[in-house]
């Protein structure tokens, strides 16, 4: 299968840092305050990974699941004269086909789900949901869903489409809107139990949520929103 990631692949953190400054990395790491020592955490579609490498440095077994190359080997590249507590692995793989059912503390997915359309990403999100543990967390990192008033939805909307149209340019990823993903994870029996706005231009435009099954016992409170 073909690299979608060869040319806009290596530009990813200086197009992320253009963006929105620090946001996005911000987003990416924000629930990685919870993680113990020794905890497993999967991260799926790691890019150039600076949110994995940081849950490594607490400690955490992490295992990093892409199947771009090309991101791969910027991931590596990131990792150089880097030591952790438990090296981290990665897997060069399509995510459907990486099956280790209920074995994460953790299952992160940051900016990934939004390079699919809709059906595919509820398939996608899915299969990620089984490789958590009965008692683990699901973590989805991305766009701000639409809130508030017209110009805040308004401009919630614009920040997205030009992201996405970028990537629909150079990497082919599929334009679709804003995805509503605790609705996404309420049909797949988990709720959202904890949630993180990052804002742009004093409008939340990200935001970091984690999940549990609904028969689970929270581990976390809602935490409040911030720049």
């Amino acid at each position: 299968m073909a690299d979608k990631y060869k040319i806009i692949g290596p530009l990813y953190d200086f197009l992320s840092m253009i963006y929105s400054g620090k946001q996005i990395h911000r987003c990416k790491t924000a629930m990685n305050t919870d993680l113990q020592p020794d905890d497993k955490i999967l991260f799926a579609g790691v890019g150039h990974g600076r949110d994995a490498i940081d849950a490594a440095e607490k400690g955490a077994q992490v295992t990093v699941v892409d199947l771009s190359e090309t991101m791969l080997k910027n991931f590596e590249k990131n990792l150089k004269n880097r030591q952790f507590k438990h090296p981290i692995r990665m897997v060069h793989s399509d995510i459907l086909k990486f099956e280790e059912t209920g074995e994460f503390d953790m299952v992160t997915a940051n900016f990934f789900l939004n390079v699919f359309p809709e059906e595919f990403m509820a398939k996608v999100m899915a299969h990620l949901t089984t490789l958590v543990k009965p008692e683990g967390s699901f973590v989805v990192g991305d766009f701000h869903y639409p809130t508030g008033n017209v110009f805040t939805r308004a401009f919630q909307n614009i920040y997205w489409y030009i992201a996405v149209g970028i990537f629909a340019i150079f990497a082919k990823n599929a334009v679709h809107e804003i995805y509503d993903y605790p609705s996404h994870l309420k049909a797949l029996g988990f709720k959202v139990e904890k949630k993180h706005a990052f804002n742009v231009l004093a409008i939340p435009s990200l935001w970091s949520l984690k999940a549990q099954r609904m028969d689970s016992e929270p581990s976390t409170q809602s935490s409040p929103e911030a720049a």
